[in-house]
């Protein structure tokens, strides 16, 4: 699948490629990143080669990313309508405010108009709550995300890194009201994160939302450089959050995707990256590149269709403990279904329901 065969996103009509681009790393703010200029070489070749979906927030690098994106589609891009750019909003830029984060009216209608001003755009395609708020009433974010769908200066809206509970309730209050429906729901999503296949993809399946997971290579864990072999010899750029994923389970895994790998005459991260495109309800996933040659490699992942001994393989190994009642909806097909296949379900029967009319106590025999 090249990355200009695009798909539309969710339960809407905006067409976005297969892959997106995350800049977290554009600029060196925080002490590791991409420079200005090898920023826009990484845009200039993802648009080259067909993308058109490029992820930014607010904060990342202290506002840096949006600028670096701002001043390419300044000089190099003369249609600004042929680009799906998607920030966020929720994070603080301003230490003591109390009002300069979070998702009320307030706080959402300031991030936007400085998201807009370091883009150098009149309107956001995708506009993205980073991360649930507890202390706004969701009524209060939706209706302002739906005046900004009306004014013009985002088309589209998103949630990121919100409780599936939160997502249905804000969905239904959008319906019931009329305003503009999330039709996206960017959450992480890996092989060493796997949880929210419990409530969040199901959720997001039900509710029309086109899943963009983030960190699907786990910060790098799982691009196959760090190693069983190099254990102590690591010196990732982002410190803590690599080191706190490298366990014996990812160790485990990454030895798997490693035999694949070599199996399929592939390498490690593109493994991982498709078998995470082929699992239910992932649309784009969120893919980070500091250098040319990583977005290359990433984006190769497109051609790589594994076999379904392969994602068996990786699924057994990285297999979630799911929260409560997960196992217990999936194992109930005995006493619900009754022995029968329903939708390609086959279950058995129950062991402890009747096995005669006459062990059956209906109502009639209980009055008499």
């Amino acid at each position: 699948m090249p990355l200009d065969h695009y798909i539309t996103l969710g339960n809407s009509g905006l067409k976005v490629s297969p892959f997106c681009l995350g800049t977290m790393t554009f600029g060196e703010d925080w002490g590791w990143g991409s420079t200005e200029d090898e920023s826009h070489q990484i845009l200039s070749r993802f648009i080259e080669l067909g993308g058109n979906f490029i992820d930014t927030a607010n904060f990342y690098t202290h506002g840096h990313s949006e600028k670096i994106i701002g001043d390419f589609i300044k000089k190099k891009i003369k249609r600004r309508d042929q680009l799906v750019i998607a920030t966020k909003f929720f994070s603080s830029l301003y230490t003591g405010d109390p009002n300069a984060g979070g998702a009320s009216r307030k706080s959402m209608i300031a991030a936007l108009d400085n998201s807009l001003r370091r883009l150098e755009t009149d309107y956001i395609d995708l506009y993205w709550m980073h991360c649930f708020d507890r202390f706004t009433p969701i009524e209060e974010t939706m209706s302002a995300l739906n005046d900004m769908v009306r004014s013009g200066k985002i088309r589209y809206i998103g949630f990121s890194d919100t409780p599936a509970w939160k997502c249905a309730e804000a969905q239904m209050i959008a319906k019931f009201s009329r305003w503009a429906p999330l039709i996206a729901l960017q959450i992480e999503y890996s092989l060493l994160e796997r949880t929210v296949e419990g409530e969040l993809i199901p959720m997001a399946l039900e509710m029309g939302l086109g899943v963009t997971p983030w960190s699907p290579l786990k910060y790098g864990v799982l691009s196959g450089k760090y190693t069983r072999e190099k254990t102590g010899q690591h010196d990732p750029s982002r410190g803590d959050w690599v080191k706190s994923a490298l366990n014996e389970k990812a160790f485990v895994i990454i030895d798997e995707l490693i035999k694949i790998a070599k199996e399929v005459n592939s390498v490690p991260a593109r493994v991982a990256l498709a078998w995470l495109q082929q699992k239910p309800g992932v649309s784009s996933p969120i893919i980070g590149a500091r250098t040319l040659k990583q977005l290359d490699d990433n984006i190769a992942a497109l051609d790589l269709k594994l076999n379904q001994e392969h994602i068996k393989r990786l699924d057994e190994l990285s297999k979630p403990s799911l929260n409560f009642p997960y196992d217990f909806v999936q194992n109930s097909g005995p006493f619900g279904m009754g022995g029968t296949t329903i939708n390609g379900f086959t279950s058995a029967a129950n062991a402890l329901a009747p096995k005669s009319d006459s062990q059956r106590y209906e109502m009639a025999a209980i009055k008499s």
